[in-house]
Order: structure tokens, then sequence, then C-alpha cells
């Protein structure tokens, strides 16, 4: 088990609370965790491009000239790919660009990511943030002057006034445990998870769950 020091919204040391070394110090598998990553980004995109075949452009009932005598190749049709406004033929039609990643390959990609923010001494454990409102200046003055953090994700349960403190701060994301993915540890500098946030991770990403 691996000890973390547990600290309070002020940035406090209020104690330790003890993690699974096999979901938080992990060996990190970094062609596991860019396989991830690329298939968590193909997901995202939409694959709604799509181009017309000569099938499916409208007009084209005639010939654009006669058969012989003209000099020109021969066309059967002014919709053809070969003429102005005809359709296309080997255009972009709608796709999905999701890539099957099985759940173990997932969870091993997030212990890698967590294991190495870990090791980089850039993850951190709080007790819990707690607001009796929706504030956004309050909340940034206190991560920008009592942890002096940029680029920081925030973890935690269901807390809607901590969701919506954060959501308009540049550089910082707060995510709900069941959506901490492998793409935004990587791309933040900081992780913080919320006690009861670092427990759900740990049984979610424990080997044997």
């Amino acid at each position: 088990m691996a000890s973390f020091e547990l600290l309070n919204q002020e940035k406090k040391k209020v104690g330790t609370v003890d993690l699974r070394d096999d979901v938080f110090a992990v060996d990190v598998n970094i062609p596991l965790v860019h396989q991830v990553i690329k298939a968590q980004l193909a997901g995202r995109r939409r694959g709604t491009a799509k181009t017309k075949t000569k099938a499916e452009v409208r007009g084209g009932g005639r010939k654009p000239f006669k058969q012989k005598g003209t000099g020109n190749a021969r066309q059967g049709s002014t919709r053809s790919p070969l003429q102005v406004g005809g359709g296309q033929s080997f255009g972009p039609q709608p796709r999905s660009y999701e890539q099957a990643t099985p759940k173990e390959m997932v969870r091993g990609a997030l212990r890698s990511a967590l294991s190495d923010r870990v090791k980089a001494k850039r993850l951190m454990v709080v007790d819990e943030f707690k607001f009796s409102a929706p504030k956004t200046k309050s909340f940034h003055e206190l991560m920008s002057k009592k942890w002096d953090l940029t680029k920081v994700l925030i973890v935690d349960d269901a807390n809607r006034n901590l969701e919506l403190s954060g959501r308009n701060i540049p550089r910082l994301k707060v995510l709900r445990t069941e959506g901490i993915n492998v793409y935004d540890i990587v791309r933040y500098d900081w992780v913080i998870l919320t006690q009861r946030a670092a427990k759900a991770v740990e049984a979610r990403l424990a080997p044997e769950a």
C-alpha cells in the first residue's frame, strides 16, 4: 500500500490515506496509454462528411452530346464524375471512427496514467471540497493562491457546487469519478482526487475487480 498525504481544502495536511500499489504504483505502459488515447480521440470524431455519387446528383437524364462525330470522349450523363457538376467517385461517406478497446486495456491505461502522475509527484489527495454555493471567483482564488496550481484536473463524486464553481475556470477541469479518463489525466499537469474519489477509483481499477 502506498501512503499519501491527506490535505484539506486549504492545502494543509490533516492525515494520510493508503492506496493500493497495483493501481497507483504500477509500471507505466506508454504504448498502451498511447493506444487508448488514440481510440478515445477517434471516438470523438463526428464522421459526417458526405459527398454525392453519380446516382445521387440531381439531373443527368440526357447525353451531354451525341455519341460520335464530336471528337470528344463519349459521355452518357451530364452527372458523370467526369463532368462539371457531376457526382464524386470516391468521396467521403458517413462512417464511425470508433475503435474497439477492451475494458481491461482501458483500465490498464488508467492505472499507468495515474501511476505516472504519482511518480512525477503531481497527484494529490484531498479530504473534500466543500462549498455552500457555487462561487467561481472564490474557487479560482483558492486554486491560484492557496494551491498555486495551473492546468489541474479535479476528480470527485457528484459535487454540484464544485462542478459549477470550476466549469468556467481556464485550464481547470472537474470530473466525476465515473468520467475519469486517460486523455484528461495526461492532458493536465496536476491531478487532485478527493478521498472518496480515490477510493472509488481504486475499487474500479483493482486487478481483481
